[in-house]
């Protein structure tokens, strides 16, 4: 009696987002930064757009695929490939301390943690391939954030009148409020708590400023 070929187990849909996630990671961006790079819309390969609003399951269009394999100058078998591979750990970001983080060599000149030594965090739903968690201590931020509250930041993310903000001064000082003003000679700060001065910077006080994109409290 002649066998049948044993079944192959079909492509699911997890699988094709999946290797264009990975497909991202090795070219070094996010998701919208693969979108991007592809001369895409930049939401294309947002999380959000894989589900419809009725729930069924959304497919990335082969054009799409082809134009991402074009801009990481991948092969299709390579993209094969991807889709493959087993499930990775769960992506995670650097966790500081908000005191740990005035220390003089926690960051780079970019705004960027430095060192190894530092714990991490599961990543949470934001597309940021840059961003780092700072906890909050202390209550000196309340009402805003309370001891304890984790906040999302990222250097790279441009940043505009009215977005919370962390702020490290040249002297080491770690500040947050809201962005009133910015020009080339000053930053001016608001503060959270309406019983609080607000601050104005010179331009040569500050070492970097980095937007606050999201917060688990």
């Amino acid at each position: 009696m002649a066998r049948h070929p044993k079944a192959q187990p079909m492509l699911t849909h997890g699988q094709v987002w999946a290797a264009l996630d990975r497909l991202a990671q090795r070219a070094g961006l996010s998701a919208s930064g693969l979108a991007k790079k592809s001369g895409l819309d930049p939401t294309t390969f947002n999380k959000s757009k894989r589900i419809t609003a009725d729930g069924r399951e959304r497919w990335p269009s082969t054009e799409s695929i082809a134009k991402a394999l074009a801009a990481t100058s991948s092969s299709i078998d390579s993209f094969v490939q991807l889709v493959g591979e087993g499930p990775r750990r769960a992506p995670t970001i650097p966790l500081l301390g908000l005191a740990q983080a005035a220390a003089c060599d926690a960051f780079d000149a970019d705004g960027f943690p430095a060192g190894n030594t530092r714990e991490e965090m599961l990543l949470p739903s934001v597309d940021d391939a840059h961003a780092y968690a700072l906890e909050i201590s202390g209550d000196a931020m309340r009402p805003a954030y309370r001891d304890g509250d984790i906040i999302m930041v990222s250097p790279l993310t441009a940043i505009r009148r009215g977005d919370r903000v962390v702020v490290k001064t040249a002297g080491g000082e770690m500040m947050i409020g809201e962005l009133k003003r910015r020009t080339a000679r000053t930053l001016e700060l608001q503060s959270l708590d309406s019983s609080r001065d607000d601050r104005s910077l010179a331009a040569a006080e500050v070492a970097w400023v980095a937007r606050i994109l999201w917060a688990k409290q």
